[in-house]
């Protein structure tokens, strides 16, 4: 059922099996197929041809019986890359590439995500994830470190999630049953198929927790849909994705005395302002490919809605949004003095429309014998507004690459973006004592990137880059002003960030397949996330002087037999090189929310019966301040599954049994960072158990 990769960590393919290795062929170079990657603007070709990190994953094929409820299964064994699940269903996970990424309160930031090529972060840098569907994964690539800037306003790299195929038959569906503990509860129906060039595929699922902590319920509604259509040099797709999430409790971070006591305990002040968001979402989109003769031309647009009701300890966030954009590209081949080049130019404009209404969150407020002024109903939750704005981001972007082959081994790649954000707020909330708010910022940048790769044999490369990427405040952070006040932050500079990177991938000829990649950046205005005491939890944000990242990845992988094994390890060395808040100096301690030794374990066996597949998570504990003054504990932790398979061909069944956090450790999965009194820590789940149900069924392939 499953078609077995052997490492996604440089590239994805079948490793020589033993009877190859018996006949004495050089394995590696003889059975490692070509695998194309799309993550480079203007590059689609084998990974071991791009002059930085990349990683090409596909999760279900090497490690089955994945539930893809969260992007923490997806994104495994991924060096330089982390998830931390922060068992919270109001809040996304945090995914951080090299230190980026890991001050995010909300969706994920510092990182460009795609899916299908088609951006779902929006124009200022932010990325909602709750609809996300990881059903029809197919592969992800990932690119890791400052190159990433020729996809925008990023720092630490993209993640693009590509799907899968449509299967080789007029008609397959698949139903599937997922129960566990804490309520946990999932059915997903699937259907799929191919007739000529036209594919279809498309799946909906409906999720139900009662979640590991207290107040962690959740009820949830997603779907996907794609069809595509290739005709020769000629391939069109539409696909669609959305979300209808009623409830998702937010039970908040503790402290460390909350979190020793009880880690499934909710914090009170969650639960009395009642904190938790109810969510709509769909966006669909379409991609267009031309590849006649050697050139070749893409182009994209997409459009979107998005609807959030959110609860919060401060305030209720009520937030209606309309998103779209697109890009167009074009590549083309050319010979000046005898040398190939191969040129891409290539264009983009995203705009993002909201409407934000903040109101008193009157729950938990004593009933008084008259109404206050600013909770005048008692009977509602909802009190004042207290703040009501029309906020407009509007990106544009232009990049150029050129990638030159000079001799049969080297290539000198090339590129710069130029970036223009424009953020505009309007207000809609002016009186006599509260003054128009309304204003405007734009933020611009260009990113250059110089790359040198060296076939060091067929199947290994050896390469070197120097990059800088331009990463602004999400228009929330722009607004959310230590003040008070409505409008936008003007104190609140971009980050910029300049990489210089070193590293090696291939195959050796014992068919391990390895990555490794040696960096340091430097990151002037990086953006900072604080709380204000008696904020209620509100995030603020600033810039500190200048950072300095120094870091180291690894990756390795292979096939014994019906065996096989990989891992992932990152050493991050992240310090404040310029920092001073008042009259403290934070000059030389560690950058918080990042462990500084991460190591992915996963041993996969496969046999009559089935596949057994097992994980193992290391990490040593991270800061949770600027000052350093308190960290979260190490941890580890190991998961196992077993999938088994009945039936013939693509007909049948499969059932999953496993266990998350085997061992039942008590550990601290991700960290609110610099937050008011002491609520750093948000628990990871301690033991659970699933089982997975799932009949599948497929008409015969035509002939």
């Amino acid at each position: 059922m499953h078609s077995r990769c052997v490492i996604r960590l440089v590239v994805c393919g079948a490793i020589a099996s033993s009877g190859a290795r018996a006949s004495g062929q050089d394995t590696a170079a003889a059975q490692l197929p070509t695998v194309t990657v799309e993550v480079g603007r203007g590059t689609r070709g084998s990974s071991l041809d791009l002059p930085y990190a990349v990683s090409v994953q596909t999760p279900d094929s090497t490690r089955p019986g994945q539930r893809h409820l969260s992007l923490d299964e997806t994104l495994w064994l991924v060096p330089g890359l982390s998830v931390s699940n922060r068992n919270n269903p109001s809040q996304d996970p945090r995914i951080s590439i090299r230190g980026f990424g890991a001050r995010s309160a909300f969706g994920v930031r510092g990182i460009r995500v795609l899916r299908d090529g088609l951006p779902l972060t929006l124009p200022d840098g932010q990325t909602p994830v709750d609809y996300l569907d990881l059903e029809s994964v197919g592969r992800v690539e990932v690119m890791r470190g400052s190159a990433s800037s020729l996809y925008g306003n990023a720092g630490g790299g993209v993640v693009d999630i590509r799907t899968s195929d449509p299967l080789p038959v007029p008609v397959a569906g698949e139903v599937r049953y997922w129960g566990g503990s804490y309520g946990s509860r999932r059915i997903v129906g699937k259907g799929s198929g191919t007739l000529g060039g036209l594919g279809y595929q498309g799946n909906i699922a409906k999720t139900e927790s009662d979640g590991y902590r207290d107040y962690s319920r959740q009820r949830m509604t997603n779907g996907f849909g794609r069809i595509s259509f290739d005709r020769g040099v000629n391939s069109y797709a539409v696909e669609w994705l959305g979300v209808n999430t009623p409830l998702a409790e937010n039970p908040g971070a503790l402290t460390r005395a909350q979190f020793e006591s009880n880690p499934r305990t909710a914090d009170p002040l969650s639960i009395r302002k009642a904190a938790r968001k109810a969510v709509t979402q769909s966006q669909i989109g379409i991609t267009g490919r031309h590849a006649g003769g050697r050139a070749e031309v893409e182009a994209s647009a997409y459009a979107g809605t998005r609807s959030l009701t959110n609860p919060l300890t401060f305030a209720i966030v009520d937030v209606g949004r309309a998103i779209s954009g697109g890009n167009l590209r074009g590549t083309v081949p050319i010979s000046i003095l005898g040398m190939g080049h191969r040129f891409t130019l290539g264009g983009e404009a995203q705009f993002q429309n909201d409407l934000r209404l903040n109101y008193t969150n009157c729950n938990n407020i004593p009933a008084p014998t008259v109404p206050t002024l600013t909770c005048p109903n008692p009977s509602s939750e909802r009190g004042t507004v207290t703040l009501n704005q029309r906020e407009l981001v509007s990106s544009y972007g232009s990049y150029l690459r050129d990638e030159l082959q000079f001799g049969p081994r080297y290539i000198l790649t090339g590129a710069a973006r130029a970036d223009a954000v424009r953020f505009q707020v309007k207000d809609r909330l002016i009186t006599a004592t509260n003054p128009d708010d309304s204003g405007r910022r734009l933020l611009h940048a260009v990113s250059p990137m110089i790359g040198l790769l060296a076939r060091v044999s067929p199947v290994q490369s050896a390469y070197a880059n120097i990059s800088s990427a331009f990463e602004t405040p999400t228009a929330t952070e722009l607004g959310n002003q230590p003040s008070g006040a409505a409008g936008i932050n003007r104190e609140l500079k971009p980050q910029r960030s300049t990489t210089y990177e070193l590293g090696l991938k291939g195959v050796t000829r014992t068919a391990v397949q390895y990555t490794a990649s040696l960096f340091a950046t430097t990151v002037r205005d990086e953006l900072i996330p604080y709380d204000i005491p008696g904020g209620g939890g509100r995030r603020y944000f600033r810039n500190a002087g200048r950072t300095g990242r120094r870091g180291i990845e690894l990756g390795s992988g292979v096939t014994l037999g019906s065996v096989e094994l990989a891992g992932a390890y990152t050493y991050a060395n992240y310090r404040f090189v310029d920092f001073t808040v008042d009259t403290a100096h934070y000059a030389g301690n560690r950058i918080p929310g990042i462990p500084s030794n991460a190591f992915q374990a996963t041993a996969s066996v496969h046999g009559f019966l089935g596949a057994l597949v097992t994980e193992a998570t290391f990490a040593n504990g991270m800061f949770v301040n600027d000052a350093n003054s308190e960290r979260s504990p190490g941890y580890a932790i190991v998961n196992a599954r077993f999938v088994t398979h009945v039936g013939a061909g693509r007909s049948g069944g499969e059932i999953t049994l496993g266990a998350q956090n085997l061992l039942g450790t008590k550990y601290v999965s991700s960290v609110s960072v610099n937050a008011a009194g002491g609520k750093f820590y948000e628990p990871g789940s301690q033991r659970s158990v699933f089982v997975g149900v799932s009949l599948l069924g497929a008409s015969q392939a035509l002939r």
